[in-house]
């Protein structure tokens, strides 16, 4: 090996330690935010859903939770934890 190729192996170390860094680090802690944000939901907390919906959490299972929605007592829908955004303890 000669001096030329360590160096560009060096400079293809540097620019994936760069991208790790910067992209893909943050969105994973970005994600266990998220998941710890989903698991603290209960049921009568509202929350705010990605499509920009509030509503208030009726009933959930594992994946899914019941979410009440508006004023109207029989607007109930069925969503993936996944889609809370925000949640306001009741």
């Amino acid at each position: 090996m000669t001096g030329q190729s360590v160096g560009i192996i060096l400079l293809y170390v540097v620019i994936i330690g760069a991208f790790y860094l910067i992209a893909i680090r943050p969105q994973k802690k970005k994600e266990k935010e998220h998941q710890a944000l989903v698991s603290a939901v209960e049921v009568g907390d509202s929350i705010l859903t990605t499509s920009g919906f509030y509503g208030v959490v009726i009933d959930m299972t594992d994946e899914v939770v019941i979410v009440e929605f508006g004023s109207n007592k029989n607007c109930r829908i069925p969503m993936k934890k996944e889609a809370i955004v925000e949640v306001e303890k009741a």
